[in-house]
């Protein structure tokens, strides 16, 4: 039996301290993983419903097989986890800004680190997203230049509220439009928000992309209630004989 709290690690990093720790749910056996940066909760296991839909929203848009996928953030793995349990799926690069996160995955100390770790198909690669999705090289560092069938996203907490400023690019239709050059035709990109549909990043996605959609996710709060939620939203590159993502498409996103 687990202690009802555990600090597992604690490790001082440029943008600050960040902690992993485990607790017990109370009168439950269920340990809950967070980790945070100074005093903000960066991830919890304790809501995972939305980070799964996000893998699964985003590959169910995709009519092949063989698939080659990034997620954008690691996280403790949800996504990822997820983009693994689709047989479909050929491999995985998982990108995230902050080696200590990656580690703690690669020594089994958070609960899906030996499952990701343990399947070839995946690779955990060190860097910032951002600018991989900015740069023509791109996602992986062994092909640069290499194209993906999803790219999957779940950094900031919201297009409009995000973890560092320079982030901000990615949502404005430049960003996207960039993003979606490193995907193949008919390829998608989603994106976790912790907050509701957003009707201006809405125009942009549909600006950028040949499909759009936006999904609200509802899951259980900590009192049991059905009433919390998140939003994953999902676009669709246009294949060979459709239009394709252009730098200046759809409004600005403010």
């Amino acid at each position: 039996m687990s202690l009802s709290f555990e600090e597992l690690d604690f490790r001082p990093t440029p943008m600050g301290v960040l902690t992993l720790r485990r607790r017990r749910r109370p009168m439950s056996d269920v340990d809950i993983y967070e980790i945070k940066l100074g005093d903000e909760f960066l991830m919890s296991s304790q809501y995972t419903t939305a980070e799964i839909e996000l893998a699964r929203l985003g590959l169910a848009a995709l009519d092949r097989a063989d698939l080659d996928v990034v997620v954008g953030g690691l996280g403790l793995g949800y996504t990822a986890g997820a983009v693994l349990e689709n047989a479909g799926v050929r491999s995985l690069i998982v990108v995230d800004a902050l080696a200590e996160v990656i580690e703690w995955h690669q020594q089994g100390l958070l609960p899906l680190g030996r499952q990701l770790t343990g399947d070839p198909r995946c690779r955990l690669a060190q860097g910032d997203f951002f600018a991989m999705s900015h740069s023509s090289a791109g996602f992986d560092a062994d092909a640069p230049g290499r194209r993906f069938d999803a790219v999957l996203v779940d950094i900031d907490h919201s297009p409009r509220k995000w973890l560092h400023p320079r982030h901000a690019a990615l949502y404005q239709p430049a960003g996207l439009a960039a993003l979606a050059d490193h995907l193949n035709p008919g390829g998608v990109f989603a994106l976790w928000s912790n907050d509701p549909p957003d009707e201006a990043f809405q125009r942009v996605l549909a600006g950028v992309f040949a499909i759009s959609d936006t999904h609200v996710v509802t899951f259980d709060n900590w009192r049991g209630d059905h009433d919390a939620s998140n939003t994953v939203y999902v676009g669709v590159k246009a294949d060979m004989s459709g239009r394709m993502a252009t730098p200046d498409a759809g409004p600005a996103f403010d």
